[in-house]
């Protein structure tokens, strides 16, 4: 729809945290009739409420009441799941369903960079992120990271770039959403409990993320990722320009790792962009990242001199593979935004360290067997934390020592007593926060505020 056309319809949003707020103040702004509902009840939403009633948005909370249905549009959130009862109902009487990053998109004048994947989302958009801001090229980031694109899209103009993180849920109801570059990270197991323990519903979910582009646009992906490069061949190789990333293999075009150096060919040129050991961020995932990243901004026109710059100096994002402190020769590091099997996997490659891992929280039908050969190596103990201790326990118990927790503080002193000089405790839980905390931030802080009073 455009602005006009939405003027004319009254839109509900189902969802009244972050992203539908944004979604309601956007179409608020444009005198649009927006209405917004969400099951939780009032007080656990208190600043967004506050929000809702300071732009004069009507709401309710605790439960969705039948006006909800009283729309020719409903917008949702995130955190809404697509078998949500409201969902359901709302398709059988014939209203259209879309997300809040397919509403944004609407709004958007300028060109879309899209960054998807199960692992690596948040460090590659940031760093994509710091690139553009030391190339003084204009762009705002947003997204699944922190900021609605609805919050930020009614600043941008046609020469701006929107760089977003997105995530499969907000590719769930998509319709026209078009991102000019695209970057497929990676696909592994993750929210399987979402998507009805299927992973090809989840694959299918991800591969959204190009399904507009065309062969003006491009579409960046991790070519020794191998259902990412299935997917890629199968629905992208014909109608979007694939530029393909890989550590393992030389590549005719894309980036590539040749000799320890990493090398871009693009457009018919090759550069010899910088070693392997120059990236500031450690271990193999980051200079997957890296490589994505990199190819996208030159695809932007961003000079090499500014992603050399950026690429030499930036340290990472809070709550992945964070270090907090070192305490009695210990290192300890926040990794909370390890939130599926296959980021643990990567947090644990990227140490030589004997490690303790604090791993558990609330299970997304996870199979932890991928792990077995890393923690047989390197994990000197687990200490089982949140609901899924018990899983965790059961995983583990064979391969190394492992001890349950029942609070965060329980879990940082068994590990520190765990653990000697030289060894790293790393918090990289596998699971999602929602049984202890707010969120995987909210996990991180107590890890860090936790580990700071030893």
């Amino acid at each position: 729809m455009n602005r006009e056309q939405l003027r004319h319809n009254k839109i509900s949003i189902i969802g009244a945290a972050r992203s539908g707020v944004a979604a309601a103040k956007l179409l608020k702004s444009q005198g649009v009739q927006v209405f917004v509902s969400d099951k939780e009840p009032a007080d656990k939403l208190k600043s967004h409420v506050s929000a809702l009633t300071s732009v004069g948005v009507p709401f309710e909370c605790g439960g969705h009441s039948e006006r909800i249905y009283d729309c020719s549009l409903m917008v949702i959130s995130p955190g809404v799941p697509s078998d949500a009862p409201v969902v359901l109902q709302a398709q059988r009487r014939g209203i259209k369903v879309v997300s809040e990053l397919e509403l944004a998109s609407w709004f958007c004048p300028g060109p879309i960079l899209a960054v998807t994947g199960s692992n690596g989302k948040t460090t590659t958009t940031t760093l994509l992120g710091r690139i553009f801001e030391h190339a003084k090229k204009k762009s705002v980031v947003a997204g699944n990271i922190g900021t609605a694109f609805s919050d930020v899209v009614l600043e941008l103009d046609q020469t701006t770039v929107a760089i977003l993180e997105v995530s499969s849920f907000q590719l769930d109801y998509i319709e026209s959403f078009h991102p000019k570059v695209a970057v497929m990270l990676n696909i592994t197991p993750d929210h399987l409990d979402r998507y009805g323990k299927s992973f090809e519903s989840y694959i299918a979910s991800k591969r959204r993320v190009f399904e507009n582009q065309t062969m003006s646009d491009y579409l960046i992906y991790n070519f020794d990722d191998p259902v990412t490069c299935i997917e890629v061949r199968k629905h992208a190789a014909q109608r979007v320009d694939v530029l393909p990333f890989s550590v393992k293999k030389r590549l005719d075009s894309g980036a590539c790792v040749e000799e320890e150096r990493v090398i871009i060919k693009l457009h018919g040129k090759t550069i010899d962009l910088m070693g392997t050991k120059e990236i500031a961020i450690r271990g193999m995932h980051n200079l997957y990242n890296s490589m994505a990243a990199s190819l996208a901004a030159m695809i932007m026109d961003i000079p090499v001199e500014s992603l050399q710059g950026t690429l030499k100096t930036f340290q990472g994002v809070e709550h992945r593979l964070e270090f907090v402190a070192e305490v009695n020769g210990v290192k300890y590091v926040n990794d909370s935004k390890a939130t599926n099997v296959d980021s643990v996997w990567y947090a644990l490659e990227s140490f030589e360290e004997p490690i303790i891992v604090l791993m558990g929280g609330r299970d997304k039908g996870n199979d932890y067997s991928r792990l077995y050969d890393l923690v047989r190596k390197h994990v000197k103990a687990v200490v089982a934390i949140g609901e899924s201790a018990e899983k965790v326990v059961r995983a583990f118990r064979d391969l190394t020592l492992v001890e349950k927790a029942a609070s965060m503080e329980e879990a940082v002193q068994k590990a520190s007593k765990l653990a000697s000089r030289g060894d790293v405790v790393l918090l990289s839980p596998a699971c999602s926060s929602f049984d202890w905390f707010d969120n995987f931030e909210h996990r991180g802080r107590v890890f860090k505020e936790t580990v700071r009073r030893l």
